[in-house]
């Protein structure tokens, strides 16, 4: 188990812009409650800002997936379990640091289940055309959780976590990077969302949306097309229809759930960058763009 630590510090964001090491590092996270986790190729690290306006910095060595190697070269199937160990991350993260995930703020909790809720109705609305009933459920789940979030603090951190990436990627100051970055997790829901819709007609159209296995099977399949499409559309920079497929993710980004983090919350993430690299031995390591989905 790696080093556990707590660090104070005086608010000020250090160590942004130093030059890359040689080679590359997947780069993955997510924003916290009150801060920032990253993942490397055997390592996370993450900082939250405790009450007394210090930084706390706990870290591990990143779970793995049994066959994750060869599972991480199967089309479809990749891209199912790279999300599969990113999250088994989080047990960790939360029995050494409480409360933090952001899915335990009880606003986000209740926007999301009323949403839930809002979705389900709809579905079992009778009649009406399953399109439409599948465009308004998409927009129902979504819009409270999204509303809620932009109004928290997860988005300013949301947003330090993607310029700390951009700064680790490029060298560049943090300060001067975008708070929307290509990789997040948010790029897959316009994917995601018609993968959901198609499998949920289908499931309907053979009368099996009541059948469990049938339910889970589609669901999984559609999460590995969607990841499957956020690759290619990141690999092919530039192409007309990779940047239709980013722009709704981007836009999500920009207006709901990334804010331009302050100073403090600069800092909180820097602190829990310099963590992962002192643990996975480097300075500034570059990320390819086949990293680890960012939050």
């Amino acid at each position: 188990m790696a080093k556990q630590r707590t660090r104070e510090t005086d608010g000020r964001s250090a160590g942004w812009g130093r030059e890359t090491a040689g080679g590359t590092m997947q780069l993955g996270g997510m924003a916290l409650r009150d801060g920032v986790m990253f993942m490397g190729g055997s390592h996370w690290a993450a900082a939250v800002r405790r009450p007394d306006g210090g930084i706390e910095v706990h870290s591990g060595r990143r779970p793995t997936t049994p066959g994750g190697r060869g599972l991480a070269r199967v089309p479809f199937v990749r891209g199912v379990s790279r999300l599969a160990e990113s999250l088994a991350v989080l047990p960790a993260v939360r029995r050494k640091m409480g409360p933090v995930l952001p899915q335990e703020d009880p606003r986000l909790l209740a926007a999301a289940g009323a949403g839930a809720l809002a979705g389900t109705a709809v579905r079992r609305w009778p009649g009406g055309s399953p399109i439409l009933k599948e465009t308004l459920v998409a927009a129902l789940t979504l819009a409270p959780a999204l509303l809620t979030l932009r109004d928290s603090r997860v988005a300013g951190y949301h947003g330090a976590e993607h310029k700390s990436v951009a700064a680790t990627e490029s060298g560049t100051p943090a300060r001067s990077a975008g708070k929307e970055h290509v990789r997040c997790g948010s790029m897959l829901v316009a994917p995601l969302l018609f993968t959901s819709a198609l499998g949920n007609l289908l499931l309907r159209r053979f009368k099996a949306d009541r059948n469990p296995a049938a339910v889970l099977a589609v669901g999984v399949a559609g999460l590995g097309v969607a990841v499957e499409v956020f690759s290619w559309a990141a690999r092919h920079e530039g192409h007309p229809l990779a940047e239709l497929v980013k722009r709704p993710g981007l836009e999500l980004q920009r207006m709901a759930t990334t804010r331009e983090p302050d100073e403090s919350q600069l800092a909180v993430a820097d602190a829990a960058m310099n963590e992962l690299l002192r643990l996975e031995g480097r300075t500034r390591a570059a990320a390819g763009p086949a990293g680890d989905l960012l939050g």
